[in-house]
């Protein structure tokens, strides 16, 4: 019996695990005031737990694998000490700290992400939008993830001046995750992608 069915809880009681095949994490923020950069990271992981109306997130990206459709700009992001640096810190890490549910069926998940050796509290909203069985994974759950992080506090502080004024990136990162995640004996049967 999943929690939602016995009390109200969105996330279904037992251990889960993000099958990357079907799941994303992606990062936006302003360019030159107007434009949008988008990115997302390729590699990562993560698992779930559920019991009894209490919960723990964890999940691990690895920065070389991001990408923004720009592979000069991606190489720049990846090498540069200005940036993710990842031949120091080849990690993005989260851990949860506490997981409630909202009234409006929502649920607020705050914890620490680490980054570029340095950790700082955020908070992301996350609904559950689909849960089933599959006839071979077992259960599967999919959540939508949305946050936001100011990159300084991760010492990623460089900008430009515009000579119109202002500066060339902006501050605030919009972060967002789909996650497809799978029971966890489903997901020892899943083989690993090539």
């Amino acid at each position: 019996m999943s929690s939602a069915d016995r009390d109200g809880q969105i996330s279904p009681d037992g251990e889960w695990s993000v099958d990357p095949s079907r799941s994303s994490v992606t990062f936006a923020l302003k360019h030159m005031l107007m434009a949008t950069v988008r990115g997302s990271f390729d590699d990562f992981e993560g698992t779930l737990a559920i019991a009894s109306g209490t919960g723990q997130a964890e999940g691990r990206v690895r920065a070389a694998s991001v990408e923004t459709g720009d592979s000069v700009r991606d190489e720049h992001l990846r090498s540069s000490p200005d940036f993710f640096d990842v031949e120091r810190y080849p990690y993005i890490e989260f851990s949860s700290t506490r997981i409630e549910q909202l009234p409006d069926g929502s649920l607020r998940i705050v914890g620490a992400i680490s980054m570029r050796g340095t950790t700082h509290e955020i908070e992301l909203s996350a609904r559950l939008e689909k849960r089933a069985r599959e006839d071979a994974a077992g259960e599967r759950m999919t959540l939508e993830l949305h946050g936001e992080l100011d990159r300084r506090d991760f010492g990623l502080s460089w900008n430009q001046g515009l000579d119109a004024g202002g500066v060339l990136l902006g501050n605030k990162v919009k972060v967002a995750l789909s996650i497809s995640a799978i029971s966890s004996e489903a997901a020892l049967a899943v083989p690993p992608a090539p």
